[in-house]
């Protein structure tokens, strides 16, 4: 069985200069650190708009694949609507990462199997239905009765902090 490993996505930090700077070799005079702040000002004024019409970042769970071969994965979750559901497959291709899900990182925990092209599962211990072709579905219990497949999950905490999540497929352990 191989290995998951969940981390946080981070984000770059835009840092300003402390003081505003003139053209190279170009004396500091009043007049032109003046247009410096003037432009400055209005850099400021459109950032800050700019920050209120697109509000917060998007936040997204994401899988890598870190093996050589190809995975589907299926995705587990609590619905406020409609209980708990499992939905899938998206194919990752080998050595990529794709964004699962159907929107937003909007709870804090999800549950993912994946399986590769030669039937190695990645699993856990949380039991859900899923299908061969793609599929949604809702509730858990008495998958095979339902005409479903059970299969365990791994469960994945996000920690709830509507950041990115990435999480990593890593190869089978070598026996």
């Amino acid at each position: 069985m191989g290995s998951m490993t969940g981390r946080k996505a981070t984000r770059g930090e835009l840092k300003c200069p402390a003081e505003p700077t003139t053209m190279q070799g170009a004396p500091a005079t009043g007049r032109s650190r003046s247009r410096t702040l003037a432009a400055l000002g209005r850099l400021s004024l459109v950032a800050t708009l700019m920050g209120a019409t697109l509000g917060p970042a998007a936040a997204y769970l994401r899988v890598c694949n870190k093996t050589g071969i190809q995975v589907q994965i299926a995705l587990g979750f609590k619905d406020a609507a409609e209980g708990w559901t499992t939905t899938g497959w998206w194919t990752i291709s080998a050595h990529s990462c794709k964004t699962v899900g159907h929107g937003w990182l909007d709870r804090r925990y999800y549950f993912i199997y994946a399986v590769n092209d030669d039937g190695i599962e990645w699993s856990g211990e949380a039991f859900m239905c899923t299908l061969e072709e793609e599929f949604t579905i809702h509730g858990f219990n008495d998958c095979r009765a339902r005409g479903y497949e059970k299969k365990g999950f791994h469960e994945i905490d996000t920690g709830g902090n509507k950041r990115s999540w990435t999480e990593d497929l890593n190869p089978p352990s070598s026996r």
